[in-house]
């Protein structure tokens, strides 16, 4: 096997199209084209070509777990899972996973703590949270620690029923308002309670 030619241009993403005197072609980043000392006329045998597919594949999956990463919050195993969608190997996924985990670009308990923060600010209760925790696959010895970020749910309910009522809610305003609520994550007890301080706060505006 040889080496047909190397594009005199990288393109979007800084890789160079190989071609082979087979007809075949690769998209290879120049640090893999240094590293396998890759040029225009080199012959390459059996098992020299088989290192050139599996550093074509390797970086494939990086560049897609760096754009993955750019696009979203994930986890480790998150992104494995989603990696290996796109059609990585699990070899060459785990290894994007532990490359970007080196480069601390994919931190679990930071992204637990964003979880967590992000979800208070959206007002969610603690259920709700810890259900996003575990959709994003986030292991659960860091729920604990990024949880403590969640207050109590009372201001949170105080505020949704203040923007979600007007005056006296009837029987079918309070169920509405309660399945909301439960969707949102708070438990039926504390929702219940925030009813219960909606209706002494009507009762005190009436009275003044």
């Amino acid at each position: 096997m040889t080496v047909a030619s190397i594009a005199a241009s990288p393109d979007r993403r800084g890789r160079y199209r190989v071609e082979f005197s087979d007809g075949s072609a690769m998209k290879l980043p120049p640090s893999v084209i240094a590293d396998l000392c890759l040029y225009t006329g080199r012959e390459l045998d059996e098992s020299e070509f088989r290192r050139v597919r599996e550093a074509e594949r390797k970086a494939d999956a990086k560049q897609r777990a760096v754009n993955i990463i750019s696009a979203t919050t994930v986890s480790g195993r998150e992104l494995s899972d989603r990696l290996r969608r796109k059609g990585a190997s699990e070899a060459d996924a785990a290894e994007a996973v532990q490359w970007l985990q080196e480069l601390c670009l994919v931190d679990d308990a930071r992204t637990a703590r964003q979880i967590v923060e992000r979800g208070v600010r959206r007002g969610y209760g603690a259920r709700r949270i810890r259900q996003i925790l575990f959709e994003k696959k986030i292991p659960r010895e860091y729920w604990d620690e990024a949880m403590e970020a969640v207050p109590e749910p009372d201001g949170a309910i105080d505020d949704y029923l203040r923007a979600n009522l007007r005056g006296a809610p009837d029987q079918k305003e309070r169920k509405r308002v309660s399945d909301a609520l439960v969707r949102r994550g708070f438990d039926w007890s504390d929702i219940s309670a925030g009813l219960r301080r909606y209706g002494a706060e009507l009762e005190a505006m009436e009275e003044e």
